[in-house]
Parts: structure tokens; C-alpha cells; sequence
């Protein structure tokens, strides 16, 4: 296993990290705690989750992936938990999740209530990254290209959560900060009112980034790169499409068909660049997983990548992907297909 460190830190973090949005809904608390287990047999100390997972989630399973974790990190006690890192995030308004709680923003009163909930639900006395799972603002995100008008009713307060974040560090409650489904209008304001008021400085993104889609590349790379803000690469098989299963028809049981209102890589286009990526990848003896996490490992952007699995069989072959190095002439054909169907999946 490869490591790098955490931006603003002298934290080990693994180049792979392991998601975990299927526990507790497409995965029992038990096939779970395998999978936590052989993530950390295999080398992986870096762990993602949210207070919103599982995915498909309501109020009834609200919180289920953090009290899945946090049971095992019981089990493997004290000692064992400080090897790892662990990040959850904090849910933001207007995604239809009224139930977690009322109102959904970064307030004061909001984020004390989410970090001690999943402080309780994970079992720990800490989180090592705390982030904002996507802006409060309305913006373009899940499957929406650009920003073409502004959200009128929201109002900017960078100062005041981090402000917020810093008192939660000064508690020891959380250690460092990021955010998730960003844009550079938001990383750049999180940056400069944190140089402005000595306040803590984000030190990730987490946002997609896949063969289907690269837009990372286009705004936010040079800023993370220059402003030393790590990458975390969420949905590098673009919901499971990039191992090629849905090129003829959605399996029983898999993703797509569990939740069907999820539609970021259903467009036509997207299974025309998944159909040329695949025949790329096995012109050249891989599986298009194996391109595909091999490509993201690649790019000098990406910190660590997170992968997710709903059976141990998906995620060894996910993690035996990472062991494949993409020659010049691959990278140079993916290239040439993203300019024929450029970021299908926004």
C-alpha cells in the first residue's frame, strides 16, 4: 500500500480509502466489519463516511454507517483506532433530507449537533476530518453542468464556520476540516478568510473525478495543487458503471436498480464512452475497473481515491486495481475518447 499525508498535517493517510455509503443499507453491520477488516489487512487506514449514509438512506436507517463503523471500532478498541483515519461529513441543505435535522445548514447550532452525533454514533472521542458534504448554496452539482444564476438566499458565511471548525479543533472534538462537491468560487473564499482571520485552513476536496468525469481538471486542480488542498476522488467507477455491468441492462440487486432516481451516468453518452473504454481496456489485457482506478491513482491531482464494494470479492478487485500502471500509449487513447464524449457524467 502506498501512503502520502494530509495536507497542513503530519498524518499517514493510504492512497486508497474506503467508502462506506452501502453499510447498512445494500450491506449488513457484519459484512461491514469484513470489510473494515480486510481494508485494514490489506493496508488501508483512511475511512470515509457521512451522517446522510447509507445511500438510498431515510429516517429510518438515518446514521446506520456510522454505528456500523463506530461498533467496530469498539471492537478493535483504542489503540487500534488511532492507527486510522477517519473522516465523515456534515449534510448541507436542499437534497430532500428533512429528517436528519431541521433547519439543514452550517449554523452554529447545526454543526454542534452533527459532530457530537457522529462523535456518539462512531464511537470515538475524535474525528480526524471533518467536512462539509456540499455547499449550503445552491449550485451546480449531482449531475448539473454550470452555475447560469445565483441562490438569492443564501448569504456568506465562510468566517463564521470556520470560526465554528475552530472552536470544535480547540475542543479536540475534530482535527482538521475539508469539503466535498465544491467549486473554485468556494475553495478560494475557504482559503482566503482562513489566511485573513489565522482560522483553520481546509486541507481536502472531496469531489468526483472518473473517466466520465474529469471537470475537476478544468477549474479546481490548479488551485488544490498550488494551495496544497488534497484531492479525495469520490466515485472513481462513476456508481459502478465503469466496470461495464450496465452496458446491457441493469443487474438484480446492483445500484442502479436499487435506486433508479440516481441518474448522474445514465445519459446516452455515458454508455457510449463506458462501451469505447472498455474495448480500450481489454485490447490492452485489463478490465475496465482495472483501467479505470488505475487511471484515477494515476493523476498527480488525486490524493487518495475512494473505493466502495458490496461483496469482498469487489472490493479485492478494487484494490488489486491500484497495482496497475497505465503506459503513455493507454492514457494517450483515454485521452483521445474524453475528447470525443468529454465529461458525460457531471
Amino acid at each position: 500500500m502506498n501512503y502520502t499525508t494530509l495536507p497542513n498535517s503530519d498524518i499517514k493517510i493510504s492512497k486508497i480509502c474506503l467508502g462506506t455509503m452501502t453499510f447498512g443499507n445494500q450491506n449488513s453491520e457484519a459484512e461491514a466489519h469484513s470489510q473494515l477488516d480486510y481494508a485494514v489487512e490489506r493496508g488501508i487506514n483512511f475511512l470515509d463516511t457521512a451522517e446522510m449514509y447509507p445511500i438510498g438512506g431515510n429516517a429510518e436507517i438515518f446514521g446506520s454507517t456510522e454505528r456500523h463503523i463506530g461498533s467496530w471500532l469498539h471492537k478493535i478498541g483504542a489503540t487500534e483506532r488511532e492507527k486510522l483515519v477517519v473522516a465523515t461529513k456534515i449534510a448541507g441543505p436542499n437534497r430532500g433530507m428533512e429528517y436528519i435535522r431541521q433547519p439543514l445548514d452550517f449554523s452554529k447550532k447545526s454543526i454542534h449537533e452533527a459532530v457530537e452525533l457522529s462523535l456518539k454514533n462512531l464511537q470515538t472521542d475524535y474525528i480526524d476530518l471533518y467536512q462539509m458534504h456540499w455547499p449550503e448554496r445552491v449550485m451546480n452539482m449531482f449531475g448539473k453542468r454550470g452555475v447560469t444564476e445565483l441562490d438569492t438566499k443564501w448569504q456568506d458565511n465562510f468566517f463564521e464556520v470556520l470560526s465554528i471548525y475552530d472552536g470544535l479543533i480547540k475542543e479536540g472534538k475534530i482535527k482538521h476540516i475539508g469539503v466535498s462537491n465544491e467549486n473554485p468560487y468556494g475553495v478560494m473564499k475557504f482559503l482566503n478568510e482562513s489566511e485573513k482571520h489565522d482560522l483553520p485552513r481546509i486541507s481536502t476536496i472531496q469531489n468526483p473525478y472518473s473517466l466520465l468525469n474529469r471537470l475537476f481538471e478544468v477549474g479546481l486542480s490548479e488551485i488544490c495543487m498550488r494551495e496544497d488542498v488534497g484531492l479525495l476522488a469520490y466515485s472513481p467507477l462513476a456508481f459502478g458503471f465503469l466496470s461495464g455491468k450496465y452496458l446491457n441492462g441493469y443487474p438484480e440487486n446492483s445500484r442502479m436498480k436499487l435506486f433508479p432516481n440516481f441518474v448522474r451516468y445514465t445519459n446516452e453518452n455515458c454508455f457510449k464512452a463506458t462501451k469505447l473504454y472498455k474495448d480500450l481496456a481489454e485490447a490492452n489485457g485489463l478490465t475496465i475497473t482495472q483501467m479505470a482506478l488505475s487511471f484515477v491513482n494515476q493523476q498527480r491531482l488525486v490524493m487518495s481515491t475512494i473505493i466502495g464494494a458490496t461483496s469482498l470479492e469487489q472490493l479485492k478487485e478494487n484494490i488489486d486495481a491500484f497495482e496497475v500502471v497505465l503506459s503513455k500509449e493507454i492514457l494517450s487513447e483515454i485521452d483521445r475518447i474524453q475528447e470525443i464524449h468529454p465529461n458525460p457524467a457531471p
